[in-house]
């Protein structure tokens, strides 16, 4: 079920993160030209609807097609997305993220059906005009079915998360949110359901909230900080450098592992990430733009430029109220499982080393994936240290990549991922050499697989 929903979330955030420097690129116009923003420009201003209307929505439809059905899937894609934005006076996201792959599936449908049936020669015409038309039916169809069926359902959630707003309820989301993230759905919570409804917000009244309960990095900074304090073994020495990442650098998956090492500190987090949106919403703190990623640096830079005070103290309390939490948890309720880990882990290792060695042998080159949810974080954090550690021994020949974990390529002969990852990269991958840790930063089975890789280069 989990792997499920992860995958689910995979579906929506992918649509969302390859854009994400054009969100950016939308929000900093906002943050700037608006009425409310740094440099008021009337003219500049006109960037900002037209780009969250057309823009942004077909970006995220051309990639959920182009996910389903390549270039072909994306093209048709953004065309029977244009029925929606058409069809409705509100910002079409979630249309974009439905119709999106949907008109890519129904393509490749179509040309699996038309398959060795159209003559030598004809191809590129029956290619062209087979996703014109049907492209533009379903335009027509998104016109007058799709767009309706999606403002009314936007019109449903805008009534909870009215009740929520209105009630004062607004802080209890991080009951859902925060435990959500530390398995592995926080980009499908920010970009696939939070963005969607903070951008409308944004286009109504200049900034929103909901582009901050996800993307604080107060809750993970407490966490650190805590086991930077009471922390044992390889945790505690690797959490300050975790702490800076995460903090500056917006990588929040980092911290999710020292979680996942005492599940009580959810308590904390949860705690934390509350206190912070009730500053947030005491205060009226909004963003202009989604910050992605998650970094002190990006939400500053996305921030209404009224909300400054608002926004660090919210960061500030959130870390403060997570880490009181945190630390008797982990003083007097933690247990030290690293050791254990590492022995588990080290005897997994021996007993698949044979199997590794043979596998990598055929080859000349290695080939090294490390993959995460989105591809872009963590993994990416994890692929550059295990390059200066190759770089260091002297190991030639190796290959080290970072990747989404549900689209991980068939050539790959090593996929490194998170524990919790480690079933979606299996059928991801099934012929991979799968090496699961719990730290990205500093896991102890890099330098086994240092080991193990210079015994197959010798």
């Amino acid at each position: 079920m989990k792997e499920k929903v992860q995958v689910f979330g995979r579906a929506l955030s992918g649509m969302v993160m390859p854009n994400i420097g054009a969100f950016i690129a939308w929000g900093l116009i906002a943050a700037l030209f608006i009425a409310t923003g740094w440099i008021p420009n009337e003219r500049l201003s006109g960037l900002v609807e037209p780009m969250s209307k057309y823009l942004l929505p077909l970006l995220i439809a051309y990639m959920g097609g182009k996910v389903v059905g390549d270039h072909r899937g994306g093209v048709i894609g953004a065309v029977a997305t244009m029925g929606v934005i058409v069809g409705s006076d509100i910002s079409m996201f979630l249309g974009a993220m439905i119709m999106g792959p949907l008109s890519a599936w129904i393509l490749k449908k179509f040309d699996k059906l038309i398959e060795g049936k159209v003559k030598a020669g004809f191809e590129m015409l029956v290619n062209n005009f087979s996703l014109g038309i049907i492209g533009a039916i379903l335009a027509c169809i998104s016109v007058y079915v799709v767009a309706p069926f999606v403002t009314t359902l936007n019109s449903f959630m805008e009534m909870g998360v009215g009740f929520f707003v209105e009630h004062s309820l607004l802080p209890l989301t991080s009951i859902f949110i925060e435990p959500a993230k530390v398995l592995f759905l926080n980009n499908a919570i920010n970009h696939g359901i939070l963005s969607p409804m903070g951008i409308q917000q944004v286009n109504e009244v200049g900034k929103s909230i909901f582009l901050l309960l996800e993307s604080n990095p107060g809750p993970g900074l407490g966490i650190l900080l805590a086991y930077c304090l009471v922390g044992k073994g390889s945790a505690k020495s690797s959490a300050p450098g975790a702490a800076i990442i995460h903090f500056l650098g917006g990588i929040h998956e980092i911290y999710f592992p020292y979680i996942l090492m005492n599940p009580l500190l959810l308590l904390a987090v949860i705690a934390g990430g509350a206190s912070g949106i009730l500053t947030f919403t005491i205060f009226d703190v909004g963003l202009t733009g989604t910050a992605s990623p998650g970094s002190i640096i990006s939400i500053i830079m996305m921030c209404e430029r009224h909300c400054y005070l608002g926004l660090i103290l919210g960061v500030l309390i959130s870390t403060a109220v997570t880490f009181a939490i945190a630390l008797p948890l982990l003083k007097f309720a933690g247990k030290d499982t690293s050791l254990e880990e590492a022995t588990a882990k080290k005897d997994s290792m021996k007993r698949d080393a044979k199997g590794l060695t043979d596998q990598l042998s055929e080859g000349g080159v290695i080939k090294i994936a490390f993959a995460c949810d989105a591809g872009m974080g963590s993994s990416a954090m994890g692929a550059t240290v295990l390059k200066k550690k190759v770089e260091k021994a002297g190991i030639k020949n190796v290959e080290i990549s970072h990747t989404p974990v549900s689209s991980i390529p068939p050539d790959i002969n090593i996929v490194v991922t998170h524990q919790e990852l480690g079933e979606r990269a299996g059928h991801s991958n099934p012929k991979a050499k799968l090496i699961l840790i719990t730290n990205f930063l500093a896991a102890p089975e890099y330098d086994q697989l240092i080991e193990e890789l210079k015994k197959v280069k010798q």
